[in-house]
């Protein structure tokens, strides 16, 4: 999947002008980006679309339009765009409630870890997870967690011809597994190339 560059986005005023517009093709979009992973966790799936709005939304938020200021916007993001035979995720635990949280992070270190998706007829694939920076403690896992799993040719080219993928976590504290929705492994599938 292509990089960003400066001319995929817009100047600050033209993204005033297109904001709502963009934004509800981004929400729309994302609908078949995130798979839920039992009551309390979900995958979110990136590409270029999601990681233009994310820029997009830090130039504004920052008022950056500087080139220099862009192009790091662009060298945070870029990264997290898929490369054409892996998916990239941001995975999140989601407890609303503070104190459930925290007790929750305490008990699922290595969670990250613990995800997993399988094209059928071949292994499950774990991921690499947060590259960027370690996310975890020996006390507590984060909330959030950066996450690529690599498919490989073979299993990317029967994901893009209809092949059914599952998903889930096999940590102790939280086991799930899922089988991708249809609009979400099409979604997925434009991701390999």
């Amino acid at each position: 999947m292509k990089k960003l560059t400066h001319a995929d986005l817009y100047s600050l005023e033209e993204y005033a002008k297109v904001r709502d517009e963009f934004r509800q093709k981004v929400i729309d979009h994302k609908k078949h980006r995130r798979l839920v992973l039992g009551e309390h966790a979900a995958l979110y799936f990136e590409d270029a679309l999601t990681m233009q709005y994310q820029v997009q939304e830090m130039l504004r938020i920052e008022r950056i339009f500087e080139q220099q200021g862009i192009q790091d916007e662009l060298d945070v993001y870029n990264p997290l765009i898929p490369d054409g035979s892996n998916w990239k995720a941001t995975f999140m635990v989601e407890y609303e409630d503070v104190e459930e949280r925290r007790q929750a992070l305490a008990k699922l270190i290595g969670i990250e870890k613990s995800l997993w998706v399988q094209v059928a007829g071949f292994e499950k694939v774990r991921p690499i997870a947060n590259e960027d920076l370690d996310r975890e403690t020996v006390d507590k896992t984060s909330s959030v967690h950066f996450v690529r799993f690599e498919l490989g040719e073979e299993a990317a080219a029967a994901v893009r011809n209809g092949t059914p993928v599952r998903a889930g976590i096999d940590h102790p504290i939280y086991p799930v597994e899922v089988e991708i929705p249809t609009a979400i492994r099409e979604s997925l599938a434009a991701d390999l190339h």
